[in-house]
């Protein structure tokens, strides 16, 4: 296996990796769909390979309140995980359930019904990349939190230095297309996958 520097790698290997999240944002967005009984558009996401550090500038302010569904990956590829929604994002999603969303803050239905999404929705994504590129991953219990952003990533954020020099952010805007007045539902996919897992995950696709 080879040992790759993600701090310097090629063109093609940054595509490569850009091209496994498009993908699994991809299914997760069918995923969504089913779940939700209705279709969604996914645009087309932004997938960037960046700096933790610059992950809590790109989802907002640090005192700003979200949701975030935290997975723990074990097998040939092993790190973490995280989706992050706003909470008005999470309500929406609520909605689309057909559940009554409430302005007061979420009770244990509610919670579950986020969880349930953010696990369907991260499992879907990373059944995608253990199909695409033939390697075992194994997902722990999601651990829901809804906090300010800055202490949502206080998790990730102590494991961090053991575990990469990078993570992959997948940033998605979800449409219901049975309505046109819809908001755009708008999530983000944090994975970070340690060193040795980049290279076996490019290694697979021949890279």
């Amino acid at each position: 296996m080879s040992k790759i520097d993600l701090n310097d790698i090629s063109t093609m290997q940054y595509d490569v990796l850009k091209e496994l999240g498009n993908i699994g944002a991809g299914n997760a967005t069918t995923a969504l769909s089913k779940l939700v009984n209705a279709k969604i558009d996914i645009g087309v996401p932004n997938v960037r390979l960046c700096d933790f550090t610059e992950i809590s500038t790109i989802l907002g302010p640090e005192e700003e309140v979200a949701a975030g569904i935290l997975l723990m990956l074990k097998g040939d590829v092993s790190g973490m995980m995280m989706f992050v929604l706003e909470t008005e994002v999470a309500r929406k999603l609520i909605e689309m359930l057909g559940l009554p969303a409430k302005d007061t803050n979420f009770d244990e239905m509610e919670l579950s019904a986020i969880q349930e999404v953010g696990n369907i929705i991260a499992g879907a994504y990373l059944a995608s990349l253990s199909n695409m590129t033939g390697l075992t991953i194994d997902v722990s219990v999601p651990l829901l939190q809804i906090d300010m952003i800055g202490a949502l990533l206080s998790v990730p954020a102590i494991e961090f230095g053991k575990i990469s020099d990078k993570v992959l952010l997948i940033e998605t805007k979800f449409d219901d297309e049975k309505k046109q007045d819809v908001t755009a539902i708008q999530g983000y996919y944090i994975l970070i996958p340690d060193v040795d897992s980049y290279s076996k995950m490019l290694d697979s696709l021949g890279m």
